[in-house]
């Protein structure tokens, strides 16, 4: 294919750091406790739990909690006994008997050897922790119940039983109709339901089945007896008398916790949010903002607590959906308008839910379309169900006024087309209502929209302190709703916030290098960390781009790349931080039609490889790739270029690389530092080695992450990455693995070959295998240690073990996607806890080896800091060398000049099985969008070109 060579044409998008979030404050205190109530019947008393536990023990409850808390160990391990035990497992010839999955004979995460000490200051913070107290003498009694759709049949008693499942929201709505319909036997303030098979009760329930009616439909509720669930269970772990949790107990107080909120509240993942919003959080297109929480149960070393966080989730609006479209549509000034504009009306309302206004039901209808005719010409076949006349044909709006005594108004539109019957059911737009509770897809957003959440969501410090605490109060201060359940179970929560001391760590000296061959030795800015590429300071190693090629997708665009202007600006900006670049061998201007497809940007890249051949014997190193908006091609260059031709490829947007030079100095020198880890150099290095190994011990960081598919797919498969380092002692170089597994499987199912074939590259490197190993997790929860224990470490150990090599290995959980936030007492209105804040009292776990560390400046919003849990060590890092390890490598994060939020491994393995994610994605549209993994290649590697598998091709 010929082609022209114009002087035309990256950066992968910004720096991915930790988010900040954002919201509010507590001052006033209290429990809301009490009694039960003791007006019900003697039946419902707590004297026959006895007697209950006796007949009717058994049976076991749903679910976990992911923001739980984990198990405990059952014994203080030493160092020693830990090498001891890690070496008898793996070199035991029944290693899969030893290990079983039920925790008793497993290995279990290991306890806290001592308490930190290591931080230039103490500070004063607030967490959203609000302490629970219990009765530990009282027992919570837990019933199975089975919902189901039931039709009567004439002539017969019998039920016939749907196999369409009911929806989660909907069975909330049939128990608390059971409990209407039979309050004697199902007290509404005495139970709690999970949404699934629980109920869970202060007082003896009747068994049985029983029959609900709800919006014209019937039910069978079957209600069985369950399990006691004694609260000593719980307090005997708070006093370490037990080994684990007792998970089922800890469940259960969640469920009565939370039960007013599943009843007033709409429920979105872990969040609770309120059916009302306020005036101010209109986002209009028919969409508003609700700000509501997240709650969850945590035991700690203060006990049992409510972990309660500030949320915003966008919803639409129930509005008239005339109104809706006049919103959402600027051609619709007046009704009559929508005729017009036929096409936006049927995209902005096919798949919503409505609900109809001319008569009274509950029942909420999808829109699947648009009649064809307008609403004053529709007619129809009117039946007579009683059969004694015969069908007629009427007009709709004849028959609106003689069966409804509805008067149509806007008869020049289409009706509403509702649901997926054969026979249509066309409604007029003005009887029908969008139905409330349905959350809105934030990145449908429009651009205003889209900034008005972001301002909601990052919320700063106080303000964030503040929101949490009215909403605990609202909910659970003496005479609310929320209250009058928890006080029937004998239950109370501190109105006020957690305090605790927390430690800050001073940041590590960092090596850079200099324009005159010197050294830098750099110390960070104080506040935020940073630290900058100016005054001739360098890259610690440079790696030169003499073969390199840029293409141009912007070609007709506004944004339309200034090539003559961006080339030498890139080319002098990478000079001046350490990295030459020589002059492209090929520049080459099109526009975003050849990413349209992944055969057309394979043929592309083929063809400006050959070309670059003809100007340089040379292997190509770079494609530097320009694009003018965000588009599913950049899954195409990465494909192709990782994979297919082994070319490190650098993308960015051209509006960025058009910018002034005094604005664009901070953007080329991120492209700058991405550059030069895909090309093989180091950005920059500490000072000081890592805390804990000596001069003579070569150590290795690994990673780990999985990534799993949206919600919505229900068959790809999850990509798991492992990331290693491979230069020994600075750690800044990362090789990774990345393969697919089973669709959604967290347990990384070959994470021993991985790992082994990481060690061999470290090996490969540095002429000797680590002789310590540290692997840093992501992504678990509490319960899923015992897994990453059990599972991972002992395939890996299997895997890299022989006669001959041993190393000691660490493993550390990074965990994000927790609720708990940290607060400055004395902080200013927009002052975040200082990067370097850990915490590892109070907070924290009774007994597990955790603590909770904010590496990161937190500018907007709210910081989160990572809670990191030590699971097993043998090296025997103390408390001190592990919070300095995790703050330290946090700043070697080749991407930007600060530091991250997570451990750098981490960062990069989520960064990998991300790129894993985009290999897949290209993969099925490939095969047509299939997404089917044979048995055969469930474990199969994402094998890149040799010239790029050890390569950071990821950043």
């Amino acid at each position: 294919m010929e082609r022209s060579n114009y002087n035309r044409g990256g950066n992968d998008g910004g720096n991915r750091g930790g988010r900040n979030n954002g919201g509010r404050s507590s001052d006033s205190g209290g429990y809301s406790n009490g009694g039960r109530n003791r007006n019900y019947p003697q039946q419902h008393s707590n004297q026959h739990h006895d007697q209950y536990k006796e007949h009717h023990g058994g049976g076991r409850g749903r679910g976990r909690g992911r923001d739980s808390g984990g198990p405990a160990s059952g014994r203080d391990f030493q160092a020693q006994e830990v090498r001891d035990l890690a070496t008898r497992v793996v070199s035991s010839v029944n290693v899969t008997e030893h290990l079983k999955d039920d925790g008793a004979n497993g290995i279990v995460p290991i306890k806290r050897p001592d308490l930190g000490t290591l931080g230039s200051k103490l500070v004063k913070l607030f967490v959203n922790h609000f302490p629970v107290k219990f009765d530990p003498s009282n027992s919570i009694l837990r019933y199975d119940v089975d919902i189901k759709h039931a039709i009567e049949q004439e002539a017969s008693s019998s039920t016939r039983v749907l196999k369409k499942s009911i929806p989660k929201s909907f069975l909330r709505q049939i128990q608390e109709k059971l409990c209407s319909d039979y309050p004697d036997q199902f007290p509404l303030l005495l139970t709690a339901y999970d949404g699934e098979k629980n109920i869970f009760s202060a007082v003896l329930l009747q068994p049985g089945i029983y029959t609900v009616q709800l919006s014209g439909r019937s039910y069978t509720c079957t209600i069985k007896h369950g399990t006691q669930l004694n609260l000593s269970k719980l307090q005997d772990f708070l006093n370490g008398n037990a080994m684990q949790i007792p998970r089922e107990v800890l469940q259960a107080l969640d469920v009565v916790m939370k039960a007013n909120l599943f009843r007033e509240k709409v429920s979105v993942g872990r969040g609770m949010y309120p059916r009302v919003y306020k005036p101010e959080d209109d986002l209009r297109c028919g969409v508003a903002a609700h700000r509501g929480c997240q709650q969850s149960l945590k035991v700690t070393s203060n006990g049992v607590v409510m972990c309660t966080d500030y949320s915003v989730m966008p919803f639409r609006k129930r509005m008239p959906v005339l109104d809706f479209l006049k919103e959402n549509i600027r051609k619709i000034r007046v009704v009559d308008d929508i005729s017009k504009c036929r096409n936006e009306v049927m995209m902005a309302l096919k798949g919503l839910m409505v609900s109809v206004t001319h008569r009274r039901t509950n029942q909420k209808y999808i829109v699947s379309g648009l009649s064809e005719k307008l609403t004053k010409d529709i007619s129809f076949e009117l039946e007579d169900l009683e059969g004694k006349k015969v069908p007629e044909v009427v007009m709709l709006t004849d028959y609106f006024r003689d069966k409804w005594d509805k008067e149509i108004m806007c008869k020049r539109i289409p009706c509403l087309k509702l649901g997926n019957g054969k026979k249509p059911n066309y409604v007029p737009m003005e009887f029908c209502v969008l139905a409330e509770d349905r959350r809105f897809p934030k990145e449908q957003l429009g651009k205003e929209a889209a900034r008005k959440l972001k301002d909601l969501s990052l919320l700063p410090p106080n303000n964030r302190r503040r929101e949490i605490c009215n909403m605990v109060r609202d909910e659970y201060a003496p005479g609310s709703h929320g209250a009058d359940v928890i006080h029937n179970f004998e239950i109370g929560v501190d109105m006020n916030m957690t305090e605790v001391n927390g430690r800050v760590i001073e940041p590590p000296k960092l090596r850079l290098g200099g324009s005159n061959g010197k050294t830098n030795i750099v110390t960070v800015d104080e506040q935020k960390c940073h630290y900058n590429l100016l005054h001739g300071k360098t890259f610690i190693s440079g790696k030169p781009a003499e073969r390199w090629a840029l293409i141009d997708f912007s070609g007709g665009h506004q944004d339309q790349l200034d090539v003559n202007s961006f080339i030498p600006k890139l080319m002098d900006r990478c000079k001046r931080i350490g990295v030459k670049m020589e002059v492209p061998l090929w520049v080459y201007q099109t526009n975003m039609r050849e990413l349209s497809d992944v055969d057309t940007v394979r043929g592309l890249f083929d063809w400006i490889v050959k070309e670059c051949r003809k100007r340089n014997k040379g292997r190509l190193q770079l494609i530097v790739c320009v694009m003018p908006e965000r588009d599913d091609g950049y899954k195409f260059i990465k494909k192709v270029g990782d994979i297919e031709i082994g070319v490190t490829t650098q993308c960015c947007l051209s509006l960025n690389a058009n910018k002034t030079y005094k604005a664009s100095d901070q953007f080329l020198a991120n492209l700058a530092m991405k550059i030069n880890a895909k090309l093989g150099g180091s950005n920059v290095e500490l000072v000081e080695k890592f805390p804990l190994f000596s001069k003579d011990d070569h150590y290795m960081f690994i990673g780990a992450d999985v990534n799993h598919p949206a919600a919505s797919n229900t068959s790809s498969p999850s990509v798991a990455a492992v990331v290693g380092s491979v230069d020994w002692p600075a750690a800044t170089r990362y090789a990774a693995r990345v393969s697919q597994q089973m669709h959604r499987k967290e347990e990384i199912v070959n994470f021993g070959s991985l790992c082994l074939d990481l060690i061999n590259t470290y090996a490969k490197v540095n002429g000797v295998k680590p002789n310590k190993i540290v692997v840093f997790r992501d992504g678990v929860s509490d319960d899923q240690f015992e897994m990453v224990l059990n599972k991972e470490m002992i395939d890996m150990k299997k895997a890299i073990y022989n006669e001959h090599y041993r190393p000691c290995v660490t493993f550390v959980v990074a965990q994000k996607r927790h609720t708990t936030r940290l607060f400055l007492i004395n902080g200013g209105d927009f002052e975040n806890v200082q990067p370097g804040t850990v915490v590892d009292t109070n907070i924290v776990h009774p007994s597990n080896f955790d603590f909770y560390l904010c590496s990161h400046f937190g500018g907007i919003g709210t910081s989160k800091a990572t809670h990191y849990t030590v699971i097993w060590d043998e090296n025997g890092f103390t408390s001190n060398e592990i919070h300095k390890l995790c703050y330290d490598l946090c700043f070697i994060f080749a991407r930007c000049t600060k530091p991250v939020s997570l451990v750098t491994p981490v960062y990069y393995a989520d960064l990998a099985a991300y790129r894993g994610r985009m290999f897949q994605e290209v993969q099925e549209m490939e095969a047509n969008g299939s997404s089917f993994v044979s048995p055969i290649d469930q474990h199969r590697l994402y094998n890149l070109d040799q010239h790029l598998k050890d390569s950071m091709f990821f950043i």
